[in-house]
């Protein structure tokens, strides 16, 4: 418990510290967020969240996780593949520019495979009725690993509309997996999960409204990118229907909210990637819509998702 409670107060800190300075640093180099017509914030904000929490998340990993598996290599070098995308996304929207979709897929496409190289990945399930492990064919592995990767990026990326809204949504499920992991007796997922979560709290400090750092696309990508990892280096080992659904219940405020969205503009002949106006839009913009303020919606998704976490502790203590 020491090492932690060490890992934890490290990762903070790094966090804490360096997200002003970094900051600073974006305002020099006009690495902002403008405001624009659908941006409704007053002045330019920083899009150095992600970074920071890479950096911080970077040295937790080396310290404390890197000695458990080999494979926890190949999660590392897809989340700096998808960090490294996603600044090259929040670049091109400094510029007031679009950076193409295909690229960006291709490269959390790569990232997922490389997990998937690791064997990070979803191998199958145990068989309820006769009690053995039923392996999937490689090839179905693969889909379903790249699916659960590329889909958590996405759905992370897609709650990051609010101040707060995304990083508490990670840090409720990455704490939940930090408790799957301790009961489960799986150390290296729960440093992963400890250091994510510490990375996210020093972010927290300058997101909550109103915010002085937004994490940028990199930041949100590498939140779901990680959680994905995670639940499969961890949770999904397991693979029965409890510990398939503890994933599931963790994340299932962005889960459900990315599907809905991508049904709905896939039904109303939209493009599924791209930000629109209409009532084909997010829980969280639906609220406000309503007449609700950005932060009690915030809470209230936050609450929402607090709950589903809560039930899959207590559905894992009680099977």
């Amino acid at each position: 418990m020491v090492q932690y409670l060490l890992a934890f107060a490290v990762v903070f800190f790094i966090s804490l510290a360096l997200m002003p300075f970094v900051a600073r640093l974006a305002h020099r180099f006009d690495f902002t967020d403008k405001p624009t017509e659908r941006k409704k914030h007053n002045l330019p904000i920083p899009l150095t969240g992600g970074l920071v929490m890479f950096v911080a998340f970077s040295v937790g990993f080396f310290m404390f996780a890197i000695g458990f598996d080999t494979s926890l290599l190949f999660i590392f070098g897809g989340a700096a593949m998808i960090v490294l995308v996603g600044l090259v996304d929040d670049y091109s929207k400094t510029k007031e520019r679009e950076f193409p979709v295909w690229p960006r897929l291709l490269v959390h496409f790569a990232a997922a495979a490389v997990a998937f190289a690791g064997n990070v990945r979803f191998t199958g399930f145990f068989n309820f009725f006769t009690g053995y492990y039923i392996y999937l064919p490689v090839g179905l592995q693969f889909a379903l690993t790249v699916l659960w990767i590329m889909g958590l990026v996405t759905v992370f990326n897609f709650m990051d509309g609010l101040d707060g809204l995304s990083g508490l949504l990670a840090l409720v499920a990455g704490s939940t997996f930090f408790i799957v992991a301790i009961y489960m007796n799986q150390p290296e997922s729960a440093f992963l999960s400890l250091i994510l979560v510490a990375a996210i709290c020093g972010f927290l400090r300058f997101n909550l409204p109103p915010a002085k750092v937004y994490m940028g696309d990199s930041g949100a990508y590498l939140l779901g990118y990680m959680l994905a990892a995670i639940s499969l280096q961890g949770a999904f080992k397991q693979a029965t229907v409890v510990s398939l659904a503890i994933p599931m219940l963790a994340m299932g405020v962005p889960i459900f909210d990315g599907v809905l969205v991508v049904v709905r503009r896939l039904l109303a002949r939209k493009p599924a990637h791209v930000a629109d106006s209409t009532n084909i839009t997010h829980l969280h913009f639906r609220l406000m819509k309503s007449g609700m303020k950005p932060g009690r919606a915030v809470a209230i998704i936050f609450l929402l998702s607090l709950c589903l976490n809560v039930a899959s502790v207590i559905l894992m203590l009680m099977f």
